[in-house]
């Protein structure tokens, strides 16, 4: 089953914790879709915003299913977050 990157994510995911987790750990937080699997979240993340991932982890929280997506080292969170409107 095929989606389109925008059914996959659904909105980033910002709290104090995820942006120092963007800042010193190089990570983006999204909540996903209930269907979405760690390699569906790793395409999507790679196609939306053209950069390389290296994690993905997934937990499942009260606000839904939550995506931690690790970018490779030659890529920065913070500039996502820029893109996306995170700061």
């Amino acid at each position: 089953m095929t989606f389109h990157p925008n059914e996959i994510i659904i909105k980033p995911y910002v709290t104090e914790k995820t942006l120092m987790a963007i800042e010193k750990e190089n990570k983006l937080i999204f909540i996903v879709t209930k269907s979405a699997t760690k390699t569906q979240v790793k395409q999507a993340v790679e196609k939306l915003f053209n950069v390389k991932v290296d994690q993905v982890n997934i937990n499942i929280t009260k606000y839904g299913k939550k995506a931690i997506v690790k970018l490779k080292k030659e890529y920065n969170a913070e500039e996502i977050g820029l893109r996306i409107g995170i700061f």
